[in-house]
């Protein structure tokens, strides 16, 4: 308040230099005066105490009227900085736009080859003019067309099947149905046919198939080979990948390379019983 009032008078700081020019010896109050107006060029320096609005500051004061709610608020800026995590929110606002942005891209590339496009004839600029997107979209989630293939293939196929990991038949089973169910899918489906005659043709995009989905099922069927011959469920004299492939290898002949030979419900269960059981005739 006595800031308040010095900033009125003009004598905001000046009150403090009054106080040297109250000692200096001249004994006429008027010539005070005379120096208090040179000091008022000095209170062009109470321009200076117009920085006393320094009472703004009191304004500040008045702020710091709301002082500690203002100390608070500083405490709130935080959460408004938590703002930035509300926008790290955004992507996962984000993710269920990115999931239907992915969709949109593997049906447009279905929605291309089932228009007769063929594999080598599609790029990255027409996929996503298809899909609504831009290229960097595609970057984003794939490295090229061959990795984007992979992907659309896969999603035309049945997913892989869920095994225990821990059982050995049991789990080989379950992988060979699969195997079965797959070869179903593509006979039923010209363009999934289709797309793995041209895919065989077309040697990067096959290694790219090969090393994503074919060798890690192969590598889930040997390790449950391993399994068995470990739980006395088979021979433990023989290679396991020749086990391996006397197993898998009467699935594909039918699904791949006998595409007229029936692939009924019960082949896997004929197929086990008689590799379990041997070929050789049974002598009484």
């Amino acid at each position: 308040m006595r800031d308040q009032d010095g900033e009125r008078d003009g004598t905001g700081e000046d009150g403090r230099n009054d106080t040297p020019h109250e000692q200096e010896p001249s004994p006429d109050p008027e010539p005070r005066h005379n120096p208090e107006p040179h000091r008022d060029h000095g209170p062009h320096r109470d321009h200076g105490p117009h920085r006393d609005h320094g009472p703004h500051r009191d304004h500040g004061p008045r702020h710091d009227h709301v002082p500690r709610h203002d100390r608070e608020p500083q405490r709130d800026e935080a959460p408004r900085h938590d703002h930035g995590p509300r926008h790290d929110q955004e992507p996962r606002r984000g993710r269920p736009r990115s999931a239907a942005a992915e969709r949109a891209i593997l049906d447009a590339v279905i929605a291309l080859l089932e228009a007769g496009e063929p594999l080598a004839g599609l790029s990255i600029e027409r996929i996503a003019r298809t899909a609504g997107v831009g290229k960097a979209t595609i970057y984003r989630r794939w490295s090229g067309k061959e990795e984007l293939f992979v992907d659309v293939v896969r999603d035309m196929e049945p997913d892989d099947p869920q095994i225990s990991g821990t059982e050995g038949l049991a789990d080989l089973r379950v992988m060979l149905e699969s195997l079965r169910t797959r070869g179903l899918a593509q006979r039923s489906s010209a363009l999934l046919h289709n797309i793995f005659a041209q895919m065989k043709s077309h040697p990067k995009l096959w290694d790219e198939y090969f090393g994503t989905v074919i060798a890690p099922r192969r590598a889930a069927m040997l390790a449950a080979v391993r399994r068995a011959v470990a739980a006395g469920e088979l021979r433990d004299d023989l290679d396991v990948e020749l086990i391996d492939d006397l197993f898998v290898g009467p699935v594909l002949v039918r699904t791949v390379h006998r595409p007229e030979a029936p692939l009924p419900d019960d082949l896997v269960d004929r197929l086990m019983t008689a590799l379990l059981q041997g070929l050789a005739p049974r002598r009484v």
